[in-house]
């Protein structure tokens, strides 16, 4: 009995899985990045996307300049990945400028985007009007807690209570008159139970001057002048 030949086309071969790229970002070292990392790889999992590289950053979302977003983006500009995954859109930014050139970039590159939180993707017309929209709603939440930090501010003034640090209670002659008579830096700041640092800026704003490092001879020398010079003996 002949066996029939089947061609390739009857079994395709399997697709390979999207690339996806992880970012999560922290305000604080505090903070653990792995809480964000375990959502994002299991949204990868899920899908079935083959994770190629995780990117952390511990810094404040108010600023645009991060290292590994940087890398990120760099990455992307050379295609090693197909889909970004982040938390959360305030994850990533929390200006919408910011947040929107970021997603322009991407778009450009080919490279969709997902946020977990929000279960948006931008692959699709609607899904990249519900990330503008959400990314607005973002912003005005930030922009609403400065406000409110700022009002809190302005009633403790009102009310007379100090804001930050209280001032330095210590004896600022004494420390200038300790390290002037050459007690050392290390000494004054245990002494005083201060940092170095704060020793060496009540030195300076104190205007002592400074002892010069220049050792001290012990013979005076006297400059003879060009004529009187000629008119000595030659040395033997």
């Amino acid at each position: 009995m002949a066996t029939e030949k089947l061609s390739p086309e009857v079994f395709p071969a399997k697709a390979k899985p999207k690339r996806a790229a992880l970012y999560c970002r922290v305000s604080t070292a505090d903070q653990h990045p792995e809480t964000q990392l375990y959502d994002l790889r299991e949204m990868a999992k899920q899908r079935g996307y083959e994770i190629v590289h995780e990117y952390t950053d511990t810094i404040s979302g108010s600023k645009a300049k991060r290292p590994r977003l940087d890398r990120l983006l760099a990455d992307a500009r050379r295609h090693r990945f197909d889909i970004l995954i982040v938390a959360a859109f305030d994850r990533l930014a929390r200006n919408v400028r910011h947040f929107l050139e970021v997603l322009d970039e991407m778009n450009h590159l080919g490279i969709a985007f997902l946020s977990v939180r929000e279960n948006i993707d931008s692959s699709g017309p609607l899904g990249r009007a519900m990330i503008i929209i959400v990314g607005a709603i973002a912003e005005l939440e930030r922009s609403l807690i400065v406000e409110r930090v700022k009002a809190g501010m302005r009633r403790a003034k009102l009310e007379g209570r100090r804001i930050g640090r209280a001032p330095l209670n210590v004896d600022r002659s004494a420390i200038v008159r300790d390290r002037g008579s050459g007690m050392s830096l290390t000494a004054v700041a245990k002494k005083y139970r201060i940092s170095r640092a704060t020793v060496c800026r009540l030195v300076n704003e104190s205007g002592r001057p400074k002892k010069s490092s220049a050792p001290k001879l012990g013979y005076h020398e006297t400059a003879v002048p060009l004529a009187e010079a000629s008119n000595l003996p030659a040395a033997a």
